[in-house]
This record gives C-alpha cells, sequence and structure tokens, in this order.
C-alpha cells in the first residue's frame, strides 16, 4: 500500500533562469510584472513559458519576506492638480502597476516642510523606494537630511539634489524657444522664469537666454524676471514687463500657465497677438491648442517622464550598488497662432 504523494518542490528563481538562459535577477523582475505596457518581449515570453512548464506558482507573501520587499514604490508629488504633475503620475503608475508594482501617492504642498512630512509618512509605510517630485534647490543637503538608505530617484525638478534623475530636456526646450522667437522676427525680448527654487524654470530660463547669446542679442536685465507656475504669476510678471516704457516684443514664459496669464494682460492692453506680441509657453497642457489664441508652446513628454523615473527606481532597487545614468527626454516646440510665421531657420 502507498502512503499520501509528495507534492513536487516548485521551482526555484535559479532553475527558472538556467533552463531559460537569463539572469536570475531578470527571472524575478519578469515573474513580478502583471501587465506589460507594450506586451512580453521574446526572453519575457521564454521566461513564463519555463515557470510554466516547471510548475512554477507565485506566493507574494513568502516572496515579501525573503526579499523584504513590499513592492510599494512611493511617490511624492506636490501640485498634483497641475496637468503637467497629473500626467507624470499617470505614466509613474501605469510604468509600476506593469513590473508588478504599487504606487503609493502623497501630494503634499509645494513647500519642503511639507514634503519632508510627506515623506517621512511614506518611508514608514515601508515602500522599496521614492520618487520625488518638485524638490526645492538646491536638496542636496535636505536629501541628505532625510537619513534615508532607499533608493530615490527626483522627476521633472532635478533640484541640484544629487540623485538619479527622469525628465525632460529643459535647457533645450528654452534654447527652441528662444531660437523660434528670433526666427519670428521678434528682437525685444522677456524671458518669465519660475520660482527661483524650481531648476526646471532656471534650466528653462538660461536656456533661452543661451538662444539670446549665440544670435548675438542683449537681453536687458529688466526683462528677466520670475513668478509662481499659475495664471496670476503671469499676470504679475506680465504687468511688470508691460509697464515697462520700452515694451518687450516678445515673451517667453516657463509654463503655460504662465504664458495663458500674458496673453489676458495683452489682452487687456489691447496688445494685437501675434503682430505687436510673441508669447511662447512650456508643457502643452491639453487645452494650449484650443485657447482663443493657439499658444506656440515647448512639449514635454510628462507621461514618458513618470515612466522613465519608475524604471530608474526599479534599477536602483534591483541593483542598490548601481547609480544608474539620468533619463533626459527630448523635447519640441510646437508653433501656433501666439507667434509669427517663422523668417528664418529656428532649428
Amino acid at each position: 500500500m502507498t502512503g499520501p504523494q509528495r507534492a513536487p518542490r516548485p521551482p526555484t528563481m535559479k532553475e527558472i533562469a538556467e533552463r531559460a538562459g537569463v539572469h536570475t535577477s531578470t527571472v524575478s523582475r519578469v515573474l513580478r510584472q502583471t501587465e506589460p505596457v507594450d506586451g512580453w518581449s521574446e526572453a519575457a515570453r521564454r521566461i513564463h513559458e519555463v515557470a510554466a512548464e516547471l510548475g512554477y506558482r507565485p506566493n507574494p507573501w513568502a516572496a515579501s519576506l525573503r526579499t523584504r520587499r513590499t513592492t510599494t514604490i512611493g511617490a511624492v508629488m506636490p501640485r498634483l492638480t497641475d496637468g503637467v504633475v497629473a500626467t507624470i503620475y499617470q505614466g509613474a503608475e501605469q510604468a509600476a502597476r506593469a513590473a508588478g508594482y504599487s504606487l503609493l501617492l502623497s501630494s503634499p504642498p509645494d513647500d519642503p516642510a511639507e514634503q519632508r512630512a510627506a515623506i517621512d509618512l511614506l518611508a514608514g509605510r515601508q515602500v522599496d523606494g521614492l520618487l520625488l517630485s518638485s524638490l526645492h534647490s538646491p536638496a542636496a543637503d535636505y536629501v541628505a537630511d532625510l537619513g534615508l538608505s532607499m533608493p530615490m530617484v527626483t522627476l521633472n525638478r532635478h533640484a541640484d539634489a544629487k540623485l538619479p534623475h527622469a525628465g525632460g530636456d529643459d535647457h533645450r526646450g528654452g534654447l527652441l524657444a528662444g531660437r523660434h522667437l528670433l526666427a519670428c522676427g521678434y528682437r525685444r525680448l522677456a524671458v518669465i522664469g519660475g520660482p527661483e527654487h524650481a531648476t526646471t524654470g532656471r534650466d528653462r530660463l538660461n536656456g533661452f537666454l543661451a538662444a539670446m547669446a549665440e544670435a548675438g542679442v542683449a537681453v536687458s536685465p529688466d526683462r528677466v524676471t520670475h513668478a509662481s507656475f499659475d495664471v496670476s504669476g503671469g499676470i504679475e510678471a506680465a504687468t511688470r514687463l508691460f509697464d515697462n516704457p520700452d515694451r518687450p516684443d516678445a515673451v517667453f514664459a516657463v509654463s503655460d500657465s504662465i504664458a495663458i496669464g500674458v496673453l489676458g494682460v495683452a489682452r487687456d492692453r489691447g496688445l494685437s497677438i501675434p503682430d505687436e506680441l510673441g508669447v511662447v509657453g512650456y508643457n502643452d497642457i491639453p487645452f494650449a491648442a484650443q485657447l482663443p489664441v493657439p499658444l506656440t508652446t515647448v512639449i514635454t513628454p510628462a507621461h514618458a517622464i513618470g515612466a522613465a523615473g519608475v524604471q530608474l527606481l526599479l534599477a536602483l532597487i534591483d541593483h542598490p550598488d548601481t547609480v544608474p545614468e539620468d533619463t533626459i527626454l527630448p523635447v519640441t516646440l510646437a508653433a501656433r497662432g501666439s507667434t509669427r510665421t517663422v523668417t528664418a531657420d529656428a532649428r
């Protein structure tokens, strides 16, 4: 008489890796994935086939105990009401879900103390890593003072934090905006940067000034100003610029919301767009092309920034001794009705 049959031993990650001809860490990553964004790769399909042949069944609880991971990522993203930040979050959430991770979000006010409280809260939830958006610059000492050993990545604003970073090429975007305005024939140019603690606005402003320098066009100091990243900031800055007797004939605003404020002041003062005033914004928010005067703007790949940030963070989680290179994504300029027709090469 035979006794009860013992259940077969489940295969190990190493056994699956050897059979599939890949590294063990690759097997671990693939078997966590549930919803691949672009379908399974050939290697991933092979891993799943081998796992099925060997009778692999996932055990999330055992995996968590073994790896001391929660498969949860924390994200601190102030100003989530901003369409660009919200789109970055959507890209991050989709990429995290595709990799088998949950994204735990906190959206505090855009203030260092409030962000610190949010970071402490998420770290207390034992997340495997943190995505940090909109840190105030300089943030290197701030990050060091957090005293956290977990992987961290900055999104959108690098904030001089000396952490791996995913963002758009903001300096290039400012360069494109400046070159476009010059190619349209404008010469009395002004720029409205963001808050001085925001590296995105600073990099865009510096790119714009670089375009002026390469063309030999002087920008008066009183035409370089700063504002909050919203319509009211644009209104205040444009009012200051237009009160100057030597009014600029074009404005580069480092966010579309600032640019909308500029357009409002121009309308109230009876300025013709784009003949008397050209305006370029930044980010290409959803209704920028549907404004009464469609807004010329620099397009930021916001969704891709969020996804890239998650990929950087997962690389840090899987290989904590290796620092991945920053992911800087290209930007483009969309010329619309708020600027004149190009009269020269603006590339």
